[in-house]
């Protein structure tokens, strides 16, 4: 005897071997024996052998049509042999029956299953919904076929071309265009990158970097609804000071400036003015709202997409010749020994007499005319010797609390496309690359008095009970990174007790959130956590440092990138094919006079720190890859600059573009950029 069971939504038959009150042991054609269950035995037979009753119901349930079975089927629940008999004969044998099973199985649109071999007929109305269904469903898949038909042509059909940046990076796996890409793919042979650019689909390697990004991370477009620059409530003293700022010609949202008091005197004032959009923005405006949406200005070369409008901007940027609206913090200090004898913050309106300029005064203001070796013949000259010493020595301080000395040694690369510009860059602009070393004066002064503010407030808000949002690092130890909190804890990598960011409100949303905090204690002192807007353990703060740090992150990829994208450019259309370079892991190497990171064959082996040549085989604009090899080993391993960050770091800024897409589917020791520019 045999028998034919249900095994998990699986038919099949075998030889019955002895029965039980429950169960069966079943021989199958293969030679191994199962238990089954009495209630899982569908139909037991003398004949035919097993293999052939499936192989003949199978193909006979493929003729069955469903639409006249259906309409041959009870209105109440039915046995599927009961079926067989009203559709083949009233004889219908074994393999019929079977038929019929598998059948009704097998069409859960016409048939609901009602337990052991027994049906129930669908709906009419469910019937005809479910028939448009699958009529939906197999147009949709000649579409697919047609629309990969195309693709491996060489044509990319509108409906991909408009969902490109969902395919390729957010795709949906069910969705048409994806699968006619993944299946064109497949057909090509081709990666889905190098289908689409051979489609036409992809022209420009920048404009599909720049457009991804906008696809990422600004969906609705980069424009700003119209919004006014509030005007700040009461009236602000006038600081008796003339301030003074130090920035990129190109920077337009000026956040801090300098003031120097009383030189000579041995008691001298040393101020820091940050512009203060928190006087007149406040917490849930619609500015404020814009702000957190957007959290950061993206800087990228020749463009940069603002956090807020650039009228607001202009309304609060220190610019020279204006009495500016500002957060001031003054230490009062000895003049030889640079200590702090008294700190204090003042909401005022500060005089800006000047803003100078990186570009246009690094090579002027030197070590040498600031300390007396060489004539000093430009503005704010005392006051820039001053600060330089008292950066020196704000510097050696954080270093004795560090352990050991900062060491950036490689240099700041800025990059400058040719001529002026009122929209988006479109990728043939001529790039130029310029070094400056980092360290500089000018730098150094400017770094050191945004840390000595950044701690100083940050201590200042944890004095008075307030939460912040800080920056911290609990160790140098390799692979300790910095973290963003609530708390103020130590910046090993600083060298200080604590620290904010607070110094740039106009560009970094978590500044403008510290800067509402730190004008609360202005105004309120000791009684500040009252009124202050956010409050001890404030579920907001946890969700502005969400959101920053993800929007933070992928700006910074997106700046990476696209530097990396004109970097390429750069030695292109320079003709540039050798260089020279650092080993730093596993064939990973730098480049001595460009801010690249890239493989190269050849150098696995060598120690971190070699000095090598090495020969470019291959630029990729696209997924930003670079190919090259060893030609010769220059010199023995060399120190490793602070700065060049950790393994992973080293690996992420050599990586080339990752996709989303899917062919398998079925359809750093310390925060130099914090140390080096901390505003």
């Amino acid at each position: 005897m045999f028998a034919l069971f249900d095994d998990a939504g699986k038919f099949l038959a075998g030889r019955v071997m002895s029965e039980a009150d429950a169960s069966l042991q079943v021989e199958l054609d293969s030679g191994k024996r199962v238990k089954v269950k009495s209630a899982n035995v569908l139909l037991k037979f003398e004949q035919p052998a097993p293999a052939v009753l499936l192989a003949e119901a199978r193909k006979q349930a493929d003729e069955i049509d469903l639409d006249l079975a259906w309409e041959f089927a009870p209105e109440g629940e039915f046995g599927f042999a009961a079926l067989a008999r009203d559709y083949f004969s009233a004889s219908a044998g074994v393999v019929q029956q079977a038929a019929a099973l598998f059948r009704l199985y097998d069409a859960p649109h016409y048939f609901r299953r009602a337990g052991k071999g027994q049906f129930k007929k669908a709906p009419e109305e469910t019937v005809k919904a479910a028939l448009l269904g699958l009529e939906r469903k197999r147009q949709q898949q000649l579409q697919i076929q047609a629309w990969a038909e195309e693709l491996v042509q060489g044509t990319c059909p509108q409906p991909i071309q408009d969902q490109i940046y969902k395919i390729l990076f957010k795709p949906d796996k069910n969705g048409p265009e994806y699968k006619a890409v993944v299946e064109a793919s497949k057909r090509s042979h081709k990666a889905p990158l190098d289908l689409l650019q051979t489609a036409g689909a992809i022209t420009s390697a920048y404009q599909f970097h720049w457009k991804r990004f906008l696809f990422e991370n600004f969906p609705k477009g980069t424009g700003f609804p119209v919004l006014s620059a509030p005007e700040v409530e009461g009236e602000l003293p006038l600081a008796p000071v003339q301030a003074f700022s130090v920035d990129d010609s190109q920077t337009t949202e000026i956040d801090d400036a300098l003031s120097v008091q009383g030189l000579g005197t041995g008691t001298v004032v040393f101020g820091v003015h940050i512009a203060a959009p928190g006087l007149a923005i406040t917490p849930d405006s619609a500015l404020d709202k814009l702000a957190r949406e957007r959290l950061s200005t993206v800087y990228m070369p020749g463009w940069k997409i603002t956090m807020l409008p650039d009228d607001v901007v202009q309304a609060y940027t220190l610019i020279e010749g204006r009495d500016c609206p500002a957060v001031s913090i003054y230490f009062t200090l000895d003049e030889a020994t640079f200590e702090v004898k008294a700190r204090e913050t003042k909401l005022e309106r500060v005089p800006i007499a000047a803003n100078l300029r990186h570009d246009k005064l690094d090579g002027i203001v030197t070590d040498a005319t600031l300390s007396g070796a060489a004539p000093a013949d430009y503005a704010f000259a005392p006051e820039l010797a001053f600060a330089w010493r008292l950066a020196k020595h704000l510097k050696a301080q954080r270093e004795i609390v560090r352990g050991k000395p900062e060491t950036f040694n490689r240099p700041d690369y800025n990059f400058r496309l040719v001529g002026e510009r009122m929209e988006p860059p479109n990728g043939t602009e001529s790039i130029e690359i310029g070094v400056r070393a980092r360290g500089s004066a000018l730098d150094l002064i400017v770094a050191e008095a945004m840390i000595m503010a950044n701690s100083a407030w940050g201590g200042w808000l944890a004095e008075l009970g307030l939460p912040g949002i800080y920056r911290s690092q609990a160790s140098l130890a390799p692979g300790i990174k910095v973290r963003m909190g609530v708390k103020p804890l130590p910046h090993a990598g600083m060298g200080v007790a604590q620290y904010t960011w607070a110094t740039s409100p106009l560009r970094r949303y978590v500044d403008l959130v510290n800067q509402w905090q730190i004008i609360a204690c202005a105004r309120h002192g000791k009684t500040a956590a009252l009124v202050a807007p956010f409050k001890p353990k404030d579920a907001q703060l946890f969700s502005i440092i969400s959101g920053f740090e993800s929007a933070y992150s992928a700006y910074n990829g997106f700046q990476n990138a696209i530097e990396r994208f004109w970097t390429l450019r750069w030695l292109q259309q320079n003709g540039i094919t050798e260089l020279t370079a650092a080993v730093m892991k596993e064939g990973l190497v730098r480049a001595d006079e460009l801010p690249l990171v890239f493989h190269a064959l050849g150098c696995d082996g060598l120690p971190r720190g070699s000095h090598v040549r090495v020969r470019i085989t291959g630029l990729d604009e696209m997924t930003l890859d670079v190919h090259a090899t060893l030609i010769e080993r220059l010199d023995e391993a060399a120190p490793v600059d602070e700065a060049d960050g950790d393994d992973d770091e080293l690996e992420a800024a050599a990586a080339p573009l990752a996709l989303a897409i899917d062919l398998n589917d079925g359809a750093g020791e310390s925060d130099p950029a914090e140390a080096a520019a901390p505003n």
